[in-house]
Parts: C-alpha cells; structure tokens; sequence
C-alpha cells in the first residue's frame, strides 16, 4: 500500500464533529468522496480508540505506516 498522508485523509475529515470513533471516520470520509488508498488506512485504526482530535488522529494514522 502506498503512503497516504495524514493531512491528505484530514481534507475528507473536514467538518468531522470531534470526538470521534474509527466508524464514524470511515463514514464521514467516504460521505466526502475519499478514495479506497484513504479508507484502507482508516480500515487499519484500532476499534476501540476513540480520537478526540484532528491532531490525535493524525498521530494514529503516522503510527499505521
């Protein structure tokens, strides 16, 4: 899989309500248009996280790769 940035998975996080659970993303991101390269990294969250912000989220998805 190539390396998706986590700042190009926050462009289709935009308007995510905070705190926010791996479903809701993958939800809200594929609302948006995001593509299967960005929904395949949100796949890879932990089920049991819950993120409480942009920046928490993008520490998790640098953590995947």
């Amino acid at each position: 899989m190539a390396t998706v940035n986590p700042i190009s998975i926050q462009k289709y996080l935009k308007g995510m309500d905070y705190p926010a659970q791996k479903d809701d993303l993958i939800q809200h991101a594929e609302q948006q248009g995001a593509d299967q390269e960005i929904l395949d990294v949100l796949e890879q969250l932990p089920d049991d996280e819950e993120f409480e912000t942009p920046a928490q989220l993008s520490k998790a998805i640098g953590q995947i790769e």
